[in-house]
């Protein structure tokens, strides 16, 4: 899940990766930020009808995990970042205040694109660091929501007077296009591991998006969870995604109860098991909704879908990296690893790839 969370679609036809997710959701980084203000009045995601029918009716069924994020989703999200299994997060902060924040100060980017405008706390040691590199920047921030990206441009133009803020609402796991001129050099930060919300080639597809948008001497900080090994086992890793606390397995549960409200598919969310597994020759958790006994749940076209007793609903893949896989990934879409930041348990990373050649 990544913090960032809510945006790529879950599972190898268009699935999720992480745990939040980017101007999509991906888990990993989502949206701490949806937990602040009022449940929105409309629905945050076009075409969602469609989407949902077509990822129920594959096998397996799927869901995508940017359906997580509403009020209560962000709620939940923002307590599984501070569980103590939840390691994701405390990592990622400690790359971002060591070599990432020096490495801002001495570039000092004229703009920052952060795709999934993560949480408010990995946001302000990137804007702090642009504020002391004493650059006139401007920041990007880029989500699907367009309530929380107002409210969050209000609030930092207010804490950051010098700082141009233009927020863009997309969907970055369906496209990206920037209505704004950036000053350069860029950098554009995908982080929280919501990278591996998106499963291959989507990853590298994403990373093809964005290149488009960048010039020569741009550079993309990428946030990565690390595969299991030494130092990190595979249980650590699947504790991440299946508390003791029980916050995850309601958080995953929450996403039936997103469905009920914008489609009314009359889920029975608590007839659900959540159970998290890892596939060690994917490298990546995968997380399901299991049923405990049969039901129907009815579709906005007025199809009926009839899930059996133990039937399962995917709802979020989230990958896992080494530094070779981060370097194919970068190489695949343009860009060379410049910089390979681990925190200091070896649990997670960030790569900074620079751009070297036309997408």
């Amino acid at each position: 899940m990544t913090e960032a969370e809510r945006t790529a679609s879950s599972g190898d036809g268009g699935g999720r990766g992480a745990r939040r997710a980017p101007g999509t959701s991906g888990r990993e980084e989502a949206p701490a930020r949806r937990g602040e203000g009022a449940e929105e009045d409309r629905c945050p995601w076009p075409g969602m009808a469609e989407e949902v029918r077509e990822s129920l009716l594959r096998e397996p069924r799927e869901l995508s995990p940017k359906f997580f994020y509403d009020h209560r989703g962000s709620e939940l999200f923002e307590r599984i970042t501070r569980l103590p299994e939840y390691y994701l997060t405390d990592a990622e902060v400690r790359i971002l205040e060591g070599p990432a924040r020096r490495w801002i100060r001495e570039e000092a980017p004229g703009s920052l694109v952060e795709l999934g405008a993560g949480s408010a706390r990995k946001t302000r040691i990137l804007l702090d660091a642009l504020e002391a590199s004493e650059a006139r920047a401007l920041y990007v921030p880029v989500d699907v929501s367009r309530d929380f990206l107002d409210a969050s441009a209000r609030r930092l133009r207010r804490e950051y007077p010098d700082l141009r803020v233009e927020p863009v609402v997309a969907d970055i796991s369906a496209g990206l296009e920037l209505d704004v001129v950036l000053e350069r050099p860029a950098v554009f930060a995908l982080l929280g591991s919501t990278i591996g919300n998106f499963p291959s080639p989507r990853d590298r597809e994403l990373l093809e998006r964005v290149a488009t948008l960048t010039a020569p001497g741009d550079a993309f900080l990428l946030g990565a969870d690390l595969r299991p090994g030494s130092g990190k086992s595979r249980s650590r890793v699947l504790q991440a995604y299946d508390d003791s606390e029980g916050v995850t397995a309601a958080f995953n549960r929450n996403v039936l109860r997103v469905l009920n409200r914008w489609l009314g598919t009359g889920f029975e969310p608590r007839a659900f098991r959540h159970r998290a597994v890892y596939d060690d020759a994917r490298s990546r958790v995968e997380i399901w909704l299991e049923a405990e006994r049969a039901q129907e749940a009815r579709l906005p076209d007025g199809t009926v879908l009839r899930i059996e007793a133990g039937e399962g609903i995917r709802t979020e893949v989230s990958c896992k990296y080494d530094r070779g896989a981060v370097e194919e990934l970068f190489a695949s879409a343009g860009y060379h690893l410049d910089q390979w930041w681990v925190d200091p348990e070896g649990l997670y990373a960030l790569a900074l790839g620079r751009r070297v050649k036309a997408a």
